[in-house]
């Protein structure tokens, strides 16, 4: 339960961060914010894995200060990708 919790609480931070970082009104209320949160800290937490290793695995962000950043720059990176789908 606190694993679920955590996931909630990180997807709000990074995806209400990630929105305010990035250029341009973002829609969506506080579901899609939290959604966008996670989808950022799978992303960021891939990248980070992948630059350390070498190896493309999904992992997640933690909830830490580092977890934190990794999945701030996944949400601006998912944003990022959104936008260049929705453009077509």
């Amino acid at each position: 339960m606190l694993n679920i919790i955590a996931w909630i609480l990180l997807g709000l931070i990074a995806g209400a961060i990630g929105k305010a970082i990035y250029p341009g009104r973002q829609g969506g209320g506080i579901f899609a914010t939290i959604l966008l949160g996670i989808i950022g800290a799978f992303v960021g937490g891939t990248l980070v894995t992948l630059l350390q290793t070498g190896r493309f695995m999904l992992t997640g962000a933690s909830l830490s200060i580092p977890g934190i950043f990794v999945a701030i720059i996944g949400a601006i990176i998912a944003i990022f990708i959104w936008e260049q789908f929705n453009r077509r």
